[in-house]
């Protein structure tokens, strides 16, 4: 896409910034790959957001099994860039714990950024959907009121592979959501059951700030993370 867009676009985010996704695929409409894909190593689908907006605490069941109530606004935290990993690549336990959870989660990207977005405006407004997993060390999540340090370990955070665009998910059609370590399911959760829904996250983040293209919203986990497991499950190599 770089070179048919004569330089015009170095990335997604900068394909998103141009809106020009859909000139895009008008573009690669019938054509055939130039790359096969076990040829390219992949990045994570926003390699380079503005920012990363994580929601906590946003399924009943996961509030319930941390032992947290419920909040009137989202429970919010931030992710950085460098934390991030792409599909197919190792997310890395740190030297520093053994206690690296999962987190299966619902990333969504921003098309058309925006201050305070309504609601009902809000799906007009996204670009896409992919695959987050939050990766969390939950002893440095949890050793103070703050989250940043256990949210935030170098590639902890999974991105990917794709960025399914909006017009294959019609606005409010249920989504499934299910994790599975080593085969085995661990989570699964539909997001009609999110307590603030997609709309209300957009709406309620860009009242504050304001939305960029590119930006990346991951929605929450449901219940079933390894810490709250008995025994416990974390992540190790292999």
């Amino acid at each position: 896409l770089g070179a048919a867009f004569g330089g015009r676009v170095a990335d997604l985010r900068g394909l998103l910034a141009a809106g020009a996704l859909g000139e895009a695929a008008a573009w690669l409409r019938g054509r055939e790959p130039d790359v096969p894909l076990e040829a390219v190593t992949l990045l994570p689908v926003i390699p380079n957001p503005d920012k990363i907006v994580c929601i906590g605490l946003n399924y009943g069941d996961h509030v319930r099994e941390t032992g947290r109530t419920v909040t009137e606004s989202p429970a919010l935290f931030l992710r950085m860039t460098q934390s991030q990993v792409a599909h197919g690549q190792p997310m890395l336990r740190p030297l520093e714990s053994e206690r690296l959870d999962y987190e299966g989660e619902i990333a969504v990207v921003i098309g058309t950024g925006g201050r305070r977005i309504a609601e009902a405006d809000a799906w007009s407004h996204i670009a896409g959907y992919s695959c987050y997993n939050d990766g969390s060390v939950r002893d440095w999540q949890l050793a103070t009121t703050q989250w940043t340090p256990g949210k935030n370990f170098f590639r902890t955070g999974g991105f990917g592979p794709w960025l399914v665009t909006a017009d294959e998910i019609a606005p409010g059609q249920v989504m499934t959501l299910s994790t599975r370590l080593n085969g085995q399911e661990m989570q699964r959760a539909t997001t009609d059951m999110m307590i603030h829904s997609i709309p209300r996250q957009i709406a309620y983040i860009s009242s504050f700030i304001p939305l960029e293209p590119g930006d990346v919203i991951v929605t929450g986990t449901p219940g079933g993370i390894g810490s709250k497991r008995n025994p416990p499950v974390f992540m190790k190599a292999g």
